[in-house]
């Protein structure tokens, strides 16, 4: 049986009662990390109150007093976002892991290093990085506890903050570790990399964002995270392990994991569907997840608004988990307006980081200013700045700052939304910022053309003045940031999944709720009123006669998207496919493909390329 080092005691939990994989793994990593003792976490509420107060005392958090078990934490303003360029994954063949791009071209989709060299560095940082500190042992199960869709992993920390917050975003305690017993798991190291004694820290938070570095050795099935302790750079459960390591897992085993919403939609009838929706980000993905739909009768009801996991079960249907238990969104921009089901959630048992605080207790970020009435109250910025005023040098809350808030708490949480099978999904919705000539909606003409309109899935943002050329930030499946391995070895596995004998394929289809009229105003009102596009997505999945043939996919007839009380809309405007539009569009998409994934590029996405290609050349001049 494996032991602790000398030295290192046990504060709480059987360390003998632990399986003897688990043994092993925390006591090598202990010898390493020379932690002061382990912890070894129930997920109890006891133990998450114990951990605040200890974390209040230290200046870590701070009390919203408003609300209910709601806390604040303020990061070092060195450590507020997740950082693309220090999260690497870990292979022996570069080529599993990124596209071989073309000759002197920068690749955008994913960070590769050799696993010894990186290992050799780790050692390094992680030797004595707990030194004064407690290791924290967090056995969390991705998805429901024994669901078949699940997976367990161990998480080592020494960060009482990333205790809580995977408390919320994850099934975390006791019984995880009594459904493991000798089963593998995603093995998960984080160190804040900060050992004491250490200098006085005015911030209260301890990181060393200098070394900051987020590793994954797929073929190891483990995470080892570095001088960071904020969010998906720490709380290793989210983007780490449920897409980079998921989908490697998903690659292998024959499933999809995914940087999606999942949605319930139930129509006036009391029939009822299952999508999933892919979104870059700032095109409304959370908004969409707990959007409340203006039209009569119907009803939405969300499973989750940032991963899915999705299998075939024995009948060929797509079934989804959500494989987190709590929201982690970004609060800017969140209002009672533009999400109420959202800001209802994170009244209770939430940590916020890095927004506002007001001097009754609540909290505060730009988008609430019509809520929040700051004239009557002081408001303590994400930066500790008393008396913050608007209009001033610096924001209230960082653009990043997150509230981590439990899915049970959404008021329109689905029923199912913990169910061990999943739920059944009839409809893919890819997304994105779109300014001029795409579609409001379109469907795809079959799954192949479905994976080749999510991989060329981008948003434009406006460009400065001084340049001409317009901003598009290529996303393919909204995983631009997250593929566990080559992207283009991910699109062959989608078009793979499309060939799986007796599936049931879900439609795909492609919303953009962005486009600008000439006055440069958007031509279609979005948030509430996008339940009339999900409309006619749900009567499509009926193979009702709402479709007609388009050059890029199938669009609603005329009159089958129900605009009524939105005043004028130009319907015929937001359809429009103009052919300039497209072939720049089909000239930029050429490039990409060519310069970020060469020869990795599956055969099928340039036929669908120039099946589309030949298709816009067709229409009228």
């Amino acid at each position: 049986m494996a032991s602790l080092p000398v030295g290192i005691t046990v504060v709480k939990g059987d360390f003998k009662a632990l399986s003897q994989r688990i043994q092993d793994f925390v006591a090598e990593r202990a010898a390493l990390c020379k932690p002061d003792s382990l912890h070894i976490c129930d997920g109890s509420d006891e133990e998450n109150r114990k951990l605040i107060s200890n974390m209040e005392l230290a200046g870590m958090l701070t009390k919203l007093t408003k609300y209910e078990n709601c806390y604040i934490a303020r990061t070092n303003p060195a450590d507020v976002a997740r950082v693309e360029s220090k999260t690497v994954i870990c292979t022996e063949s570069r080529r599993e892991t990124v596209p071989i791009t073309k000759d002197g071209v920068v690749g955008r989709v994913g960070q590769w290093a050799r696993p010894e060299e990186m290992k050799a560095k780790l050692n390094v940082l992680f030797d004595g990085c707990m030194k004064g500190r407690t290791m924290y042992l967090i056995p969390f199960s991705m998805g429901p506890v024994g669901s078949p869709l699940s997976k367990i992993g161990i998480q080592l920390t020494d960060s009482p903050y990333v205790v809580c917050c995977m408390k919320i975003m994850t099934r975390m305690g006791t019984n995880v570790l009594q459904t493991l017993k000798n089963d593998p798991f995603v093995r998960c190291l984080h160190s804040v990399g900060r050992p004491l004694p250490a200098e006085p820290d005015p911030y209260n938070w301890p990181c060393n964002p200098e070394k900051t570095i987020i590793t994954h050795f797929p073929h190891e099935k483990q995470i080892i995270s570095f001088g960071s302790g904020y969010g998906g750079n720490s709380l290793l459960g989210k983007k780490c392990f449920a897409l980079r390591i998921a989908s490697t897992l998903a690659r292998d085993e024959g499933w999809l994991a995914e940087h999606m919403l999942i949605m319930g939609i139930t129509n006036p009838k009391g029939e009822k569907k299952y999508v999933t929706a892919a979104f870059p980000s700032a095109c409304g993905k959370t908004n969409l997840a707990m959007m409340t739909p203006t039209i009569p009768g119907w009803k939405i009801e969300c499973v989750g608004d940032d991963i899915a996991w999705m299998k075939f079960d024995e009948e060929g249907n797509l079934r989804a988990i959500n494989p987190e238990a709590g929201f982690f969104g970004v609060s800017p921009g969140t209002s009672h307006k533009t999400n109420p089901m959202a800001m209802e959630s994170l009244k209770k048992d939430s940590v916020f980081t890095n927004v506002a605080q007001t001097s009754d207790g609540g909290f505060f970020w730009e988008g609430l200013e019509d809520e929040v009435d700051i004239s009557k109250v002081e408001v303590t910025s994400w930066l500790r700045e008393r008396n913050w005023k608007p209009g001033g040098a610096t924001k209230a809350a960082h653009p990043n700052s997150r509230f981590c808030a439990p899915s049970k708490n959404c008021p329109i949480i689905d029923p199912e939304w913990e169910s061990p099978k999943g739920v059944p999904i009839s409809a893919i919705i890819f997304g994105g910022r779109r300014p001029e000539g795409v579609p409001l909606v379109y469907e795809s003409f079959d799954w192949n053309h479905g994976v080749f309109v999510a991989s060329s899935l981008c948003s434009e943002a406006t460009a400065a003045a001084e340049h001409k050329e317009k901003v598009v930030m290529r996303d393919p499946f909204a995983m631009r940031p997250f593929f566990g391995y080559n992207a283009g070895h991910y699109f062959q596995h989608w078009l793979n999944i499309g060939k799986r004998p007796g599936a049931k394929l879900p439609k795909i289809y492609h919303v953009n709720w962005f486009r600008k009229g000439d006055d440069g105003q958007f031509m279609w009102p979005g948030f509430g009123e996008n339940g009339r596009v999900l409309e006619w997505i749900f009567n499509r999945v009926n193979n009702e006669d709402v479709a007609q043939m388009s050059p890029v996919g199938r669009i609603p007839k005329p009159g089958t998207i129900n605009i009524d009380g939105l005043g004028k809309i130009d319907m015929e405007g937001l359809m429009t496919i103009p052919k300039k539009y497209w072939q720049e569009e089909l000239g930029r998409l050429k490039t990409y493909y060519e310069e970020q994934f060469n020869e990795d590029l599956p055969a099928e996405i340039w036929n669908q390329f120039n099946a589309l290609k030949e298709r816009i050349e067709s229409i009228p001049q």
